[in-house]
């Protein structure tokens, strides 16, 4: 009955906004609700596709289809000879967005760059922690702290940030969703009235779309901005209908509700490529999916037991069950379309009579854990319950009790990045700007402990290859220190690696100038219905 309702909820707002005279409505069947609006609290990849996306623009962008960096609201700029100053050029004339109760008096300038990262990085700044538990994640994860020492106003369209050692990825770094340009002055408004939480409520941006509603669990409504420094959209409405279930995300598109869909069922595939009304993208994904132990709770502390887990698992049932042809067997943590994929670490083999005799080396007996499941459906994890399930059975076939457990996707993230959260938890990743650090520092960095870092690792040899790779000046360079991390991560593995994915995004025949992102991103921007 609740999913019912929300359905119906989504279908009465679509079917209001296309009665409207002359109005060109996009409706997406999204998979899960956004976490919030202000996307650098955050590193979910729905929440960036409702926030970062539509709304906001950064310094650098991502040319639509490839993980290249191109001006964005910085339409140029310099690098020091030594790589520890970039200097940015802003945009001039990029417009804000509005609300009722905001219209922005003055264009983008640098005090809303410096506001933007400030506020992360600075804890004395008022909105380090104006929402309540506040920890910028993906800031704090790829060492950005350390890294800059200080972003400084050059002149009102000018932005200089003093890092503390070279840094190859910045640029692409600066082009994700954490580093999105947020208005100084709509957040100095919203402070005077107490009301600093409607900057993750009532998001303002100068992105292609402006926010104007959000019913939660059920619907986003947003409006093309007509002032976009990219140009006016072709259409005048986009709306996210959030849809949990892939069955309820398909029926829809087949009926006309919905015009592009996320992540469908991979057993539904052959039908929807088959449907003459339908358009399916596909694309290698640049994800992995795992299962991340607490490596800071026992016995999970301990390598030898993390191993013997990782031979009980059938990888290649789960391969053939839950992506069903569509995802392949992982065995390192970045995926093998990756520039500094190591092709010659061996994977775990699956044999439980070796993994229980190893168990009991350890001094492990009567083993019970919670496996935790994702409630919503990605490209790296088609069906996270399945998937549990598959596993359940195989550590039960070597004596380890299992108990399945979930939550609520804001609240499963939240938890699941505890330092003392018990057990192992499913989760994946896509890349972020194609590079290898958006995998292995981000996801199992020593800073990234207590964020997305969930296996809580902290390995100082596998941190100071990492490290040391950002820093070096040629891709050959960085590609060995990486492969050498990959090493490291297989022989004290963290996680269990269970698959790559391909990634699939159905839509009705009409929609044209969609662009499947490498980084799996949707984005509407250039997105048309043809009649």
């Amino acid at each position: 009955m609740k999913l019912l309702t929300r359905l119906l909820a989504a279908t009465a707002l679509t079917l209001a906004l296309g009665s409207a005279a002359s109005a060109k409505t996009l409706v997406y069947c999204s998979e899960g609700s956004p976490e919030g609006f202000d996307p650098a609290l955050y590193t979910a990849g729905t929440t960036f596709d409702a926030s970062g996306h539509p709304i906001y623009n950064r310094l650098t962008e991502f040319k639509k289809g490839t993980t290249e960096a191109e001006p964005g609201l910085a339409e140029s700029w310099e690098i020091s000879d030594d790589g520890l100053q970039y200097t940015f050029k802003l945009r001039p004339g990029v417009k804000w967005h509005s609300n009722e109760t905001f219209t922005p008096s003055r264009d983008m300038n640098a005090d809303d760059v410096i506001f933007s990262f400030e506020r992360q990085g600075k804890t004395d700044n008022p909105y380090h922690q104006y929402v309540a538990g506040a920890s910028w994640e993906y800031y704090n994860s790829m060492s950005m702290p350390e890294l800059v020492t200080s972003v400084e106003k050059v002149d009102d369209m000018t932005v200089r940030f003093t890092l503390a050692r070279p840094e190859a990825p910045f640029i692409a770094n600066l082009a994700m969703p954490f580093a999105s340009i947020l208005s100084k002055e709509y957040a100095d408004q919203l402070a005077e009235t107490n009301q600093q939480a409607q900057l993750n409520q009532a998001p303002i941006g100068t992105g292609p779309f402006e926010f104007v509603a959000y019913q939660s669990d059920a619907v986003i409504r947003y409006q093309s901005f007509d002032d976009y420094w990219g140009g006016v959209q072709p259409i005048d409405d986009l709306v996210f209908a959030i849809t949990t279930d892939a069955s309820v995300r398909q029926q829809r598109l087949l009926a006309g509700e919905c015009h592009i869909m996320s992540y469908p069922n991979p057993a539904d595939l052959e039908s929807l490529q088959n449907n003459a009304d339908l358009t399916v993208m596909e694309q290698e994904g640049l994800n992995i999916g795992f299962l991340a132990y607490n490596t800071q709770q026992a016995p999970f502390d301990q390598p030898e037991v993390r191993r013997a887990l990782n031979m009980a698992i059938n990888k290649q049932a789960i391969i053939d069950a839950v992506y069903q042809g569509a995802g392949e067997v992982a065995k390192a943590p970045i995926p093998p379309t990756m520039w500094s994929y190591n092709d010659t670490l061996e994977d775990d083999n699956y044999d439980p009579e070796a993994a229980k005799a190893a168990l009991e080396e350890a001094g492990v007996t009567d083993l019970s854990m919670n496996i935790w499941a994702m409630p919503v459906s990605r490209p790296y994890n088609p069906n996270a319950r399945r998937m549990a399930e598959l596993l359940q059975s195989d550590f039960g076939a070597i004596g380890v009790d299992v108990e399945i457990v979930t939550y609520e996707w804001g609240e499963y993230l939240e938890r699941s990045s505890q330092v003392d959260r018990d057990g192992a938890v499913l989760l994946g990743w896509t890349g972020d700007n194609g590079d290898p650090d958006n995998f292995l520092a981000v996801l199992l960095g020593c800073d990234a402990v207590g964020g997305a870092n969930r296996a809580q690792w902290c390995n100082e040899e596998f941190n100071a290859l990492v490290q040391e790779a950002k820093s070096k000046p040629t891709q050959e360079e960085r590609a060995e220190l990486y492969e050498q991390a990959q090493v490291v991560f297989k022989r004290e593995a963290p996680w269990a690696t269970i698959a790559h994915s391909v990634v699939y995004v159905p839509m009705r025949s009409n929609v044209t100038g969609f662009v499947q992102s490498p980084l799996g991103d949707m984005t509407f921007d250039g997105v048309d219905i043809t009649e």
